[in-house]
């Protein structure tokens, strides 16, 4: 895989946490607006989309697929410091990058953001979004966080 490639599968990753902290939704509601042909256009557009700022693009995101608002709240909630979107997008490309196969980046994304580990990254009061990133891929991997 190029640097180009995984630097277009960081942004789409950051864009999705980006529109689901602006929604107030959960990770896994804002991928369902998504259909697989959706994500790989994001990530094609992804070269092009990085110049703009994730404010315009997330707009016209929400607009077109018709995000609704959620009440999943994770920046209101949290009390310490908020990782940037950026930051948790750096950590759901290397989720994506282990659990990718046949090289389908579309699949890989949809997958991890449909799953559990979700709501456990999405918890900034946990400390589950700055652990090793190898005991996050093999929690996914395991479905569960493990012990």
């Amino acid at each position: 895989m190029t640097e180009k490639q995984m630097n277009d599968i960081f942004y789409v990753c950051s864009l999705i946490e980006y529109i689901a902290r602006k929604t107030k939704n959960h990770r896994q509601d804002v991928i369902r607006c998504f259909s697989k042909k959706d994500i790989e256009r994001q990530i094609y557009d992804a070269e092009v989309n990085h110049c703009l700022s994730f404010e315009q693009v997330s707009e016209e995101l929400i607009d077109w697929f018709n995000i609704p608002d959620g009440n999943f709240d994770t920046v209101a909630e949290c009390r310490y410091e908020v990782p940037s979107a950026t930051s948790i997008g750096m950590l759901y490309q290397g989720l994506v990058l282990s659990a990718m196969k046949n090289d389908d980046a579309a699949q890989a994304i949809i997958d991890v953001f449909s799953s559990f580990i979700t709501d456990e990254i999405s918890d900034f009061n946990s400390n589950v979004y700055y652990t090793n990133p190898d005991y996050l891929r093999c929690s996914y991997l395991e479905g569960k966080m493990l012990a």
